[in-house]
């Protein structure tokens, strides 16, 4: 099947402005992005999906250096931005990846995107419910189902987020996968980039991994924070934080789930 993973990223974050292209490592947030998700052996074709804003100029501008291409949609209607880049790629399945994940571990891209490829149906991500560390979101959908939701969905989360109305309407298939340690660190350990706070921790994080070990997966991060107990303090603020559990009873948090064959 044609892969397509699409890196939503936009400069004008509400809760971090400018976010995608601080520095990070021996780049940009949005450079250690791109090299963790071209890591995975699954990954297909990779592109940055920006908005036609003008001040996400700086982004496809980034995104030449990186030399990873770049689509520009929507705005904020990030449903219509990913099915638009969908049709123009031309994908059978396309990965939704927040750049809020600049240190995702590439070996959970694959863990997902196999287990979609391995019994394909409507939708598959590791985050309903999630067990992963905050940082490792993948999100998975068919072709038909994504257009489908692109025509159905009329509510502002619904087109606002992408996929809400694949894993949360009832009317598709679906499948989680969970940490294959069979733990539950998603409310305790976080290294989504939503904060300054999580930038500093990121920062942080990488100082003590990113210099010997530059794709260093989650194994590595937690070994790091057992012996530096005292990074978990620099975000511990906003652990267990997540835009669905802010929404107020707008999400049924339903979904129908099926067996591999």
């Amino acid at each position: 099947m044609k892969v397509l993973i699409l890196l939503q990223a936009r400069l004008g974050s509400s809760r971090f402005p400018g976010k995608v292209l601080k520095p990070l490592g021996e780049g940009t947030v949005l450079s250690e992005m791109v090299s963790r998700v071209r890591a995975a052996k699954l990954a297909g074709t990779v592109v940055v999906a920006t908005t036609t804003d003008s001040q996400d100029d700086a982004i496809e501008t980034e995104c030449r250096k990186l030399g990873v291409e770049v689509f520009r949609g929507h705005p904020l209607d990030l449903l219509d931005r990913h099915y638009q880049a969908q049709l123009q790629y031309r994908s059978e399945v396309t990965v939704k990846i927040p750049t809020d994940c600049p240190l995702i571990d590439p070996a959970a891209i694959d863990r997902v995107i196999g287990d979609y490829l391995a019994a394909p149906v409507d939708f598959v991500s590791n985050l309903h419910p999630a067990t992963y560390p905050d940082g490792n979101d993948v999100e998975v959908m068919s072709a038909p189902a994504l257009e489908r939701a692109w025509k159905e969905a009329t509510k502002t989360i619904e087109r606002e987020h992408t996929t809400p109305y694949l894993w949360d309407s009832g009317l598709f298939t679906v499948r989680n996968v969970t940490w294959e340690t069979g733990l539950d660190y998603s409310q305790s350990h976080r290294w989504v980039l939503d904060y300054v706070e999580d930038y500093v921790f990121i920062q942080a994080l990488w100082e003590r991994l990113g210099r010997h070990k530059p794709l260093f997966g989650v194994r590595d991060i937690l070994d790091c924070l057992d012996d530096n107990p005292e990074l978990l303090a620099m975000n511990a603020k906003w652990v267990g934080d997540s835009w669905y559990l802010r929404q107020g009873g707008e999400l049924r948090h339903s979904w129908k789930q099926t067996p591999k064959n």
